[in-house]
């Protein structure tokens, strides 16, 4: 089959030409070596160069749209659609992507698929016209999938016609793997013979990370030399309490080196419009490591974790966050179970398409 892609260039901050990672990426690659001819079109919005590389065996077209301006952009997004002939366009990343498959698909005669890792609609709750659009593209999609079932449930709402929602699920990217521990403190400079728990998520009040600090104060008041490993830009405050450690911003390659560093890694997300329909990558990334993981078990949460009640707590509840943080620090592994990779999920979504045209054509 031919497969064309639409999404932006830049989900969750990252270039998916200069650091490709995650479903955007690994979902086409995969499908690609899986022996379909694979198209990706990425928008971006920071005046960029248009650009056409081929990684791995996919076609990868950049345009901007304050480059080209919205007019010239659409223009240009169509010729690609075109000249490809896709059997299907796919449309992932954000609503906009979603509305512009559709238009995309309606214009070359090729069937629409919609992908979802977020509840879209909780970022801008204020833009009702783009929802509005949104839900259109999902009640014409040929075939919608989502990340988990409390997203596909919600998705499943706006459909049209009974055809379920179907499931592909977050995983991690290759380089997450377990890692000898202290090999990987030495790489990063950290003490060898320390406790240490790590957050490397984002830094947000509205993903409930505010109960982190206090988590570890309680831990702490219990086993006096744990140390709390913090990535990114954490608030100052956090910064400066004792036995708090900042790496800042760790690169790509390093990122498996960090999570492989620590004795306990920290998922926290809140119980909001957001929250209750995410499935953290953090979350797979230190599942992959085998890292002992403690968590807020939101639904989505719950779900990865197959409901392991030791690794959860309620959202909000420090204590029992702090709890869970000392009772998880005795386990040196933690077993997940099987764990699907992207080239997993990618046969799956093959199926999925393949069947569904057969189907429709």
């Amino acid at each position: 089959m031919r497969l064309l892609f639409v999404g932006k260039r830049h989900p969750q901050q990252r270039d998916l030409i200069e650091r490709p990672y995650g479903r955007f990426h690994h979902l086409p690659v995969m499908l690609a070596a899986l022996g379909h001819e694979v198209q990706v079109l990425l928008c971006s919005h920071r005046q960029l160069p248009s650009l056409q590389t081929r990684v791995e065996a996919v076609d990868w077209f950049c345009e901007d749209v304050r480059t080209l301006g919205p007019v010239a952009l659409y223009r240009r997004l169509t010729e690609h659609a075109r000249k490809f002939q896709p059997d299907w366009v796919i449309g992932m990343s954000d609503t906009h992507y979603g509305w512009l498959a559709w238009r995309l698909a309606r214009s070359t005669g090729a069937l629409l698929a919609i992908d979802a890792y977020d509840n879209y609609e909780a970022y801008m709750p204020w833009n009702l016209p783009l929802h509005a659009l949104w839900r259109s593209s999902i009640r014409a999609a040929d075939l919608v999938t989502a990340a988990g079932p409390q997203l596909a449930q919600r998705l499943q709402s706006h459909r049209r016609s009974g055809r379920p929602v179907e499931i592909i699920p977050m995983a991690a990217d290759p380089e997450f793997r377990p890692l000898d521990k202290q090999t990987c403190r030495r790489a990063l400079g950290l003490p060898a013979n320390t406790r240490m728990i790590g957050y490397v998520g984002s830094w947000a009040s509205n993903r409930g990370t505010t109960i982190l600090i206090d988590a570890f104060r309680r831990a702490r008041a219990i086993q006096p030399d744990l140390q709390l490993v913090l990535s990114g830009r954490p608030p100052q405050e956090m910064l400066s309490e004792p036995n708090v450690v900042g790496t800042g911003y760790v690169t790509d390659a390093e990122l498996p080196t960090l999570i492989n560093a620590l004795d306990l890694a920290c998922v926290i997300t809140a119980d909001t419009s957001f929250g209750r329909y995410s499935y953290p990558a953090k979350l797979c990334e230190a599942m992959a490591c085998g890292v002992p993981i403690v968590a807020t078990g939101t639904e989505p949460v719950r779900w990865m974790l197959g409901d392991r009640r030791e690794h959860l707590a309620a959202p909000g509840d420090a204590a029992a966050f702090a709890e869970r943080m000392l009772g998880l620090l005795a386990t040196p592994l933690a077993d997940y179970g099987p764990r699907p990779d992207w080239y997993d999920h990618a046969q799956r979504l093959d199926y999925l398409l393949s069947n569904e045209g057969r189907e429709k054509r």
